[in-house]
């Protein structure tokens, strides 16, 4: 039951970003995403020696890179189908991912105080303000298809953050997201086409069609994605400290940001080369942990098992995949000015 509540922490934003992606014209696989999540966090643990109680999800830290390449239509992505274009993108993540290593490996050689001096707030603030911003036309565009139901999705997330109580705070993008479905059910727009197709049990696309799955590289989508490696290690420097602070030891020492930095990135490179989106720790499962006072990794270890299950079904990718695009442009908007957020902070 505790690795429920992790699973269920970390699930509305995990899976809202190979929708996004989706709206953007890539066809990034909810199935690879939970995946890759559950495995990248089993992962992260064995390299911090079972010691860091983090939840590994996906990065929304990326998504101005993935509409970026969505629109890129000069040189060889002129013609590129979007499933081509997509394992473009991902080659971007696994470097992106390397980038995380490069920078563990000079923290291990020469001590993280000195190479935090090079990047202070000022520097990671506004790159992280900017990927908020860019993503706002995007939540405009899914939430004008239906304003009300956007509306409806924002509300829902604004009350449950504002006034909610205990689990109700930690989970308001899960509950934005069900709420909001709800309604549209009871308003009739929710189209279950696809639901019916798919079958309760599949294999991810990577094991399917693996070479239209595996990662390519191009210098022009590593230009675009492997950059953000910048903005996304910092939030995961400041996830280290919150989390560190949280629990009451000091992980950053022990068993030190090298090692939660090796886990995060090699996490992320793994998920990129098999045509998944790039992870980052959560804040929100940090949230549970001050809420359930339970610190301990193995219920993490275990919302990651449920994870890995989930994603074994097509089925319940295509029940994902039927939440209308107008909530998820509503939740997109606060998420957006969540990110932005955080860069002004």
């Amino acid at each position: 039951v505790l690795g429920l509540q992790h699973m269920f922490a970390m699930f509305g934003a995990t899976v809202l970003v190979p929708i996004l992606v989706q709206s953007y014209g890539l066809p990034l696989s909810i199935q690879t995403t939970l995946f890759f999540a559950g495995f990248g966090t089993l992962f992260f643990h064995v390299c911090t020696r079972l010691k860091v109680p983090a939840f590994l999800g996906s990065s929304f830290a990326f998504l101005g890179g993935f509409q970026a390449m969505a629109e890129m239509d000069a040189g060889i992505y002129a013609t590129m189908e979007a499933s081509e274009k997509l394992q473009y993108t991902c080659g971007g993540i696994v470097v992106a991912g390397l980038l995380y290593v490069l920078l563990a490996l000079i923290i291990k050689a020469v001590g993280v105080h000195r190479v935090m001096h090079y990047l202070p707030p000022v520097v990671t603030g506004p790159i992280i303000i900017l990927i908020g911003l860019n993503l706002a036309p995007s939540a405009v565009s899914n939430a004008s298809t239906c304003w009300w139901l956007a509306l409806v999705a924002m509300a829902i997330i604004i009350v449950a953050n504002i006034w909610g109580k205990g689990m109700i705070k930690i989970i308001p993008i899960l509950l934005g997201v069900v709420g909001s479905y709800v309604v549209a059910l009871i308003a009739g727009q929710v189209d279950f086409t696809g639901l019916a197709d798919s079958g309760w049990v599949g294999l991810q696309p990577f094991f399917t069609d693996f070479g239209g799955s595996v990662a390519k590289f191009d210098i022009s989508a590593i230009l675009v994605m492997a950059p953000i490696a910048i903005a996304s290690m910092m939030e995961h420097i400041g996830d280290m400290s919150a989390i560190s602070a949280t629990v009451g030891e000091n992980f950053i020492e022990d068993p030190g940001l090298h090692r939660t930095l090796i886990g995060d990135g090699v996490a992320t490179s793994l998920a990129g080369l098999f045509g998944g989106p790039a992870n980052t720790t959560y804040g929100e499962n940090t949230g549970v942990l001050v809420l359930s006072r339970v610190h301990d990794p193995r219920v993490i270890r275990l919302a990651a098992i449920y994870a890995v299950i989930l994603s074994f079904s097509p089925k319940f990718a295509a029940f994902v995949n039927s939440i209308p695009a107008a909530i998820i442009g509503g939740v997109s908007f606060i998420l957006y000015g969540m990110i932005s957020a955080v860069g002004v902070r």
